[in-house]
């Protein structure tokens, strides 16, 4: 299942911050919001921290819209 390859690509980051790299969205919907919200449940629940790279202006905007922007922080 999906969940459980995010989790052994969480856990084979070591300790930390997981960073998922956004950039490669370029045609997307609420679906890929929440992709990014399991990916931030799996390095949570392995006690990593979680991080988006490169997330569109359009997805952070569609983030807002829901409400769930606070929960996808940009890496610096």
């Amino acid at each position: 299942s999906s969940s459980r390859l995010l989790a052994q690509a969480a856990r084979a980051l070591g300790d930390g911050m997981a960073m998922a790299d956004a950039s490669a969205l370029e045609r997307f919907d609420s679906s890929a919001l929440a992709v990014l919200h399991e990916c931030r449940r799996e390095a949570l629940a392995l006690g990593k921290g979680f991080t988006v790279r490169r997330l569109p202006t359009r997805l952070r905007a569609l983030a807002t819209l829901y409400g769930v922007d606070g929960l996808l922080p940009e890496a610096a």
